[in-house]
């Protein structure tokens, strides 16, 4: 039973899908299982590549819901497209979406021109049930679908399309739904990335998409609290005001630009939905593929790392060591610091790696007056990232912009002003919150100082969230405070061995004003 054909003719694609998800808002979970992808080779596609299911949640007893096979998939329209890189973002990508009801053979169509897309590879869909009683979207399933991709070829464009039974991108009218991608190259050149944490759905979210989509990045990061379905933020199943269907919105908004840019998440204390197991990440891993490389993907989902030309991205899951915020604190016994040493000592011997850049939610420093510095990260992972001389550290959760100095050992090393440029390796390491994407802002227990607009303090006071509460604390290591929305740009340039790589890093407002720049420069091996 499809849109009734008097009402079709004159509805939309996207308000037929508004009448869809009304009209079979509670369907029957599809389980799913392994499935075979096809992998590109020089510009053939070859059988190999699998992609594993999640597990998805039984099926209540009482659940009369229609299936696949009563609905017209012809007037079900696939939205909320992200992609993700693969381990190897040279060669692995993966295509996600969301549809509104459970569709038959889901697929993805790709190729190296619009005109071609004559290779059809089938997907994974992957049904998400919220319980009975769970918040306003309870007793409601959505359906994620994902093709991971890999052979890929490096440095190329692709162009692909999502489909199902009775909805074919291939098809002249529905060349509009069309989608690129483009890998990364096989040897290190000059890219942009971005980066921020705390977006949700508003105005100001779909803002700051925009004028991220304007900087033409290969890759953004995103430092958790992605969609805020649970506004609550504490991990826990008394918490009310849960609402699945937020990231119904969150994924339509962002689509305009993480349909064409890998939107590479870690997660926040907002993403810890505890209806959903393992360690409430269990909606995380319906809605999203990202590298499985970690410590420990099956509870720790969030904790990947790759590699784009002469940078390694390393993302984690602070959860697992808040003590503001103590959910899932200790989840990992350990095992998430012990793998993080590996990866960093790993990328210091690699001569073909210049950059390590980290990112993740709780921060490490920050005075904003909502959130505390998080005094695990400063106990866990902070020496560690000074040991190795990590060149960024990007994280969220306070909703403002702030940068420290150069830091070691809770120090300042060197002053950073703006403008200025540091050199990770003997001077040490720099953190930026970058938690204004879009949600309300918080506020700073000192005033202001952004580029045209420096007020130098001579220390401010602040407090770190510890094992038994917060501590106060006067800092001096606070350079460069904004509060209002906006985002991280960061211009990376390789260098011949010798001389001197940079990451050019700059704050950038919602109106485009450039709030903040410095410069991270370290000799090529």
């Amino acid at each position: 039973m499809g849109v009734p054909e008097q009402l079709a003719d004159r509805m939309s694609m996207a308000e037929q899908h508004e009448y869809l998800r009304s009209k079979f808002s509670r369907r029957t979970l599809v389980r799913g299982g392994a499935v075979t992808l096809g992998a590109v080779v020089g510009g053939a596609f070859v059988p190999g590549a699998t992609a594993q299911a999640a597990t998805p949640a039984a099926t209540p007893a009482a659940d009369r819901r229609p299936s696949a096979e009563t609905v017209d998939g012809a007037l079900v329209a696939p939205f909320g497209r992200h992609l993700a890189y693969g381990t190897d973002p040279r060669t692995e990508m993966t295509v996600s979406w969301q549809v509104p009801t459970a569709v038959k053979k889901p697929f993805l169509r790709i190729g190296a021109h619009p005109w071609d897309l004559s290779r059809k590879i089938d997907a994974e869909l992957r049904p998400l049930h919220t319980p009975a009683g769970v918040g306003a979207s309870g007793d409601h399933t959505q359906y994620y679908v994902h093709a991971k991709l890999t052979r890929l070829q490096p440095g190329r464009t692709y162009y692909y399309g999502v489909g199902h039974a009775g909805f074919d991108p291939a098809e002249a009218h529905l060349a509009g739904t069309l989608g690129t991608f483009t890998t990364a190259p096989r040897r290190a050149e000059p890219f942009t990335f971005t980066a921020f944490g705390d977006q949700g759905v508003s105005y100001h979210g779909l803002a700051n998409d925009a004028l991220i989509l304007a900087q033409n990045p290969a890759f953004h990061l995103h430092a958790g609290d992605i969609a805020y379905g649970d506004p609550a933020g504490q991990g826990k199943t008394s918490d009310t005001g849960f609402d699945s269907r937020v990231w119904d919105q969150f994924l339509y908004q962002t689509e305009s630009v993480a349909k064409q840019v890998p939107w590479m998440v870690s997660y926040g204390n907002h993403d810890m939905e505890a209806w959903y197991s393992p360690n409430g990440y269990g909606g995380e891993e319906a809605r999203w593929e990202l590298p499985d490389n970690g410590p420990d993907p099956d509870n720790l989902p969030g904790v990947y790392t790759f590699v784009h030309g002469n940078t390694a991205i390393i993302s984690l899951d602070a959860n697992d060591i808040s003590f503001e915020i103590p959910a899932n604190l200790g989840i990992s016994g350990g095992t998430q610091t012990r793998w993080l040493e590996r990866q960093l000592r790993r990328y210091r011997a690699d001569h073909d790696i210049d950059f390590v850049v980290v990112f993740f939610h709780h921060c490490a420093y920050c005075t904003s007056t909502a959130h505390a510095s998080e005094g695990g990260v400063r106990a866990e992972w902070v020496p560690l990232f000074e040991k190795y001389s990590v060149d960024l550290v990007i994280n969220g959760h306070n909703h403002v912009y702030e940068r420290t100095d150069v830091l070691k050992g809770g120090k300042v090393t060197k002053e950073l002003p703006i403008g200025g440029t540091a050199y990770p390796e003997t001077d040490g390491v720099v953190y930026v919150t970058a938690g204004a994407a879009g949600k309300s802002l918080y506020a700073f227990s000192a005033d202001q100082s952004y580029e045209g607009h420096e007020k130098d303090v001579e220390s401010v006071a602040s407090f770190v969230c510890v094992k038994d509460g917060h501590q106060q604390e006067t800092v001096d290591w606070s350079r460069v405070r904004y509060l209002d929305y906006s985002f991280l740009r960061v211009d990376v340039t390789p260098a011949s061995r010798g001389r001197l790589a940079t990451l050019k890093v700059r704050g950038i407002a919602e109106t485009g004003a450039q709030v903040d720049h410095f410069t991270l420069a370290r000799r090529a091996r």
